[in-house]
């Protein structure tokens, strides 16, 4: 059996694509790192001894979920698991913010996983089984000037997931859609002394526990995961956060980073 992970060369992506090894699944790797993501083939082989292909490939590109199902195509692979997982993250201003940096969220949170569900969700329906897992946030309930384009493509990724396990279901594939509060990674650009501190107080996860409950809920075909007791608890409160909070938050944010 094979998983397809993008964004796998680092961080969450690659946990997901050893977790997936350890448990027997050949793999399709993708990212836009070329070092990185033949290291991490390497390092997968040699650890759990299974197949793996490392793509390099530039997934904001129109036609890289038909190019990634015809490499599949013409190796014989069939994909049963599929992680979107391909990201960025950046904390700003959309006014101070270049067109470019937009375009790219946008492109990766939205089209790419809206084309990568399409093609291989086809493919998978046509089989009778497969599993999807899109990566969402908990930020997706949050209104937070500094990350408007960020938390509006994990909605997207919420709503369209969710909806998307209703036309697939009844075809035998599911696609669950992963809501994690803060990872401990370096994607929101935190020192290492404010991540040590999340990860104490329970505010951030550490990626390897979160990628075993992500999947764990994809393999049961749930809709919708938000790992972490905190995170329910937060999510009913930063619906309706007064206005002075936000602003405050605003002004406290940049010293927290690096």
């Amino acid at each position: 059996m094979y998983a397809l992970v993008t964004g796998a060369s680092s961080g969450i992506g690659l946990m997901y694509a050893r977790e997936l090894a350890s448990r027997g699944y050949d793999l399709v790797i993708v990212s836009n790192q070329e070092k990185e993501i033949k290291q991490a083939a390497e390092d997968i082989i040699k650890d759990f001894s299974v197949k793996v292909h490392p793509i390099f490939m530039d997934l904001t590109d129109d036609m890289s979920a038909d190019k990634l199902l015809q490499y599949c195509k013409d190796n014989g692979i069939e994909i049963e698991v599929l992680i979107n997982n391909a990201g960025v993250f950046f904390f700003n201003p959309i006014i101070k913010t270049t067109r470019k940096r937009v375009d790219v969220m946008l492109d990766l949170h939205v089209k790419t996983v809206a084309h990568m569900c399409q093609v291989f969700g086809a493919d998978m329906a046509e089989r009778g089984h497969g599993y999807i897992l899109n990566m969402s946030s908990m930020s997706a309930w949050m209104t937070m000037p500094g990350i408007n384009v960020y938390n509006s493509t994990k909605s997207f990724i919420l709503n369209f997931s969710r909806s998307l396990w209703y036309e697939l279901k009844p075809l035998g594939v599911t696609v669950t859609a992963i809501c994690p509060g803060a990872v401990d990674t370096g994607l929101y650009g935190l020192s290492n002394y404010w991540r040590k501190i999340a990860v104490g107080i329970g505010v951030s996860m550490r990626p390897e526990k979160l990628v075993k409950k992500a999947l764990r809920a994809m393999f049961r075909g749930k809709k919708q995961c938000m790992p972490g007791l905190i995170n329910h608890l937060f999510v009913p409160l930063i619906k309706h956060l007064p206005d002075w909070f936000v602003f405050a938050v605003i002004k406290r944010l940049e010293s927290f980073q690096k």
